[in-house]
């Protein structure tokens, strides 16, 4: 009898994938299981995960609190819309009004960070009356239209023409300043130029400006500590709103605080968006705001999946391990030993032109030689080969893809801490 060989996992992605889907690696690596900061490929290799699916499985993998509270709700009750109200819902949202900013008690919970930046827009503009909005340079928001037009990266701008009017304000990029200033001699310039983009290129009252505390997909772009300070100072004259989009800084990953701009750069926004590690990788997103400002939006509006029982309940107990296991702290600790080990591995790998970050949220942005700053995004793909090869997992990204992502889940150990910088050293060594 004849026997059909298997295709190959490339081969049945290549066949019934869209193009536009893009794993990462030479050879794309399937997952099968994990377990803690641990997974495991389709051959039984291990791998030590820097990356946590995009910061996003805070807690890490296998039989987790999440898990087993997940399969406990499957049993009960998984599925009823956003037209019928739940008491997993319900206490979600008391968490996280219990938790955010005095004031912000009001939420909406949908699928993504994209529907939660939606929202944030929707809420603005319906306040505001006003269809104007700010964006960062290299920003990015998501993968709606919506979210899309706020896209400061022209690779990630792909959707064809956008709708809303969005103008763009210089990007807090101090390794690279768009205003060829030196921090702190700038005086935080890059804030205070929002001043002009409003006069210039707006209806001089923009509903909001959004911005990434840290930008993630542009290559963890952490600002100066002033910057949003200035920043909001130099919004309020024309009335515009500051949206925090905390998709992959909130939660705890930068050590401070539950919310990154709140927590490390002392400012409070008018909303917090955030997705991604809130249910340790079930889909998520929640918009968060004051009740003058939820309440402007009067509907209706729905969101067939957001705020179901799993997810909400998901949330809820990664909120409550974050507390119990005090992660927080953890990312604080764990991040600043990363820091440490990496600008001592700087000192003698000058392709390591910039390393920066807080917390678990850290950049390592790789150039042909600091002098020129000429960025090296080969080197940055060999950089993700070489540490695959010894078996750890981290992300890419930046405008010029040369900067290397560390994000991994909040439970990231000393040991962890230890191995990923052998492996790290290792690596650009063999570069």
């Amino acid at each position: 009898m004849d026997t059909v060989a298997k295709k190959s996992n490339a081969q049945r992605a290549k066949e019934h994938l869209f193009v536009a889907q893009q794993p990462y690696y030479e050879e794309p690596l399937t997952l099968v299981n994990g377990e803690g900061t641990r997974l495991r490929d389709d051959q039984g290799r291990e791998y030590l995960d820097a990356f946590a699916g995009i910061a996003t499985t805070t807690l890490g993998y296998g039989n987790t609190e999440v898990a087993q509270a997940v399969a406990e709700q499957a049993k009960e009750l998984i599925h009823v819309s956003t037209l019928y109200l739940t008491e997993q819902q319900l206490d979600f949202a008391e968490k996280i009004a219990e938790i955010a900013p005095p004031g912000m008690t009001k939420s909406f919970v949908s699928n993504s960070g994209s529907e939660a930046n939606e929202t944030a827009a929707l809420v603005a503009r319906t306040a505001k009356n006003s269809a104007d909005f700010l964006a960062l340079e290299y920003a990015y928001h998501g993968r709606t239209v919506y979210t899309v037009a706020k896209a400061g990266l022209s690779n990630w701008r792909n959707f064809g023409p956008q709708m809303p009017h969005v103008a763009f304000v210089p990007n807090p990029y101090c390794y690279r300043c768009p205003l060829n200033l030196t921090y702190p001699s700038c005086e935080i310039a890059c804030a205070k130029s929002a001043k002009r983009v409003i006069e210039t290129q707006t209806n001089g009252a923009p509903a909001a400006m959004i911005a990434e505390t840290i930008e993630g997909v542009a290559g963890i772009i952490a600002p100066p500590l002033e910057y949003y300070q200035v920043l909001k100072e130099t919004l309020a004259p024309f009335g515009t709103l500051l949206i925090a989009d905390e998709v992959q800084a909130g939660w705890g990953r930068l050590g401070d605080g539950w919310f990154g701009m709140v927590s490390t750069y002392g400012v409070v926004p008018d909303i917090i968006t955030s997705a991604k590690g809130l249910a340790s990788g079930l889909p998520i997103g929640i918009t968060i705001t004051r009740p003058e400002l939820a309440d402007a939006f009067k509907g209706p509006h729905i969101n067939t999946f957001g705020g179901n029982p799993l997810s909400t309940r998901a949330a809820t107990v990664t909120l409550e391990v974050i507390e119990k296991k005090h992660l927080i702290a953890n990312a604080k600790k764990q991040g600043d030993a990363l820091l440490a080990g990496l600008r001592e591995l700087q000192k003698r790998f000058p392709i390591m032109g910039d390393i920066r970050g807080h917390g678990l949220m850290i950049g390592v942005e790789l150039v042909k030689d600091p002098k020129s700053k000429a960025y090296d995004a080969p080197a940055a793909n060999r950089m993700l080969e070489a540490m695959r090869e010894r078996g750890v997992l981290l992300g890419k990204g930046g405008r010029w893809g040369n900067v290397l992502r560390i994000q991994p889940p909040l439970i990231f150990s000393s040991d962890d801490v230890k191995e990923f910088l052998k492996a790290f050293e290792s690596s650009i060594k063999s570069l």
